[in-house]
């Protein structure tokens, strides 16, 4: 166990060191689990920005680690399924020390445009269905 706290303690102390990558579109699912990791809250794969989505979090996890290079640490815990039975549970956060580092370098002013995408999604009207497109006004009002 001590190994493991070792091992994570140098990697962040190296990782406080280099510049982070941060995904270049702030409106991927990449940019609002990073959001969130820097914003210091952890996220579990139950999470709700994954409602209707193709992918899970250990996807979007392993590549924010593997191609952008961020020291995401997991924690697994037991936990109770909806049918009783007893699965386990993984949380993911980043270590303090990364968080400061980022947000003193660029992190800061990339977290406010993913933040400022998001806020921009949420203002966009839905799309109408494309049969209330093409039907005139007069057609929808007389049903």
């Amino acid at each position: 166990m001590t190994s493991r706290s070792t091992s994570s303690a140098s990697s962040t102390s190296s990782a406080g060191s280099k510049a982070f990558r941060y995904p270049k579109m702030p409106g991927t699912l990449r940019a609002d689990v990073l959001a969130v990791l820097l914003a210091s809250d952890d996220m579990t794969g139950i999470e709700s920005i994954f409602d209707q989505r193709k992918q899970s979090l250990s996807t979007v996890i392993r590549a924010l680690i593997r191609k952008y290079g961020w020291p995401i640490e997991r924690r697994d815990f037991p936990t109770n399924t909806a049918d009783g039975r007893a699965g386990w549970a993984s949380v993911y956060c980043l270590p303090q020390e990364v968080i400061d580092a980022a947000l003193a370098g660029a992190g800061r002013d990339w977290l406010e445009g993913v933040r400022a995408a998001r806020a921009a999604r949420r203002r966009r009207p839905l799309r109408a269905p494309a049969t209330a497109k093409s039907r005139p006004l007069a057609q929808i009002d007389e049903e």
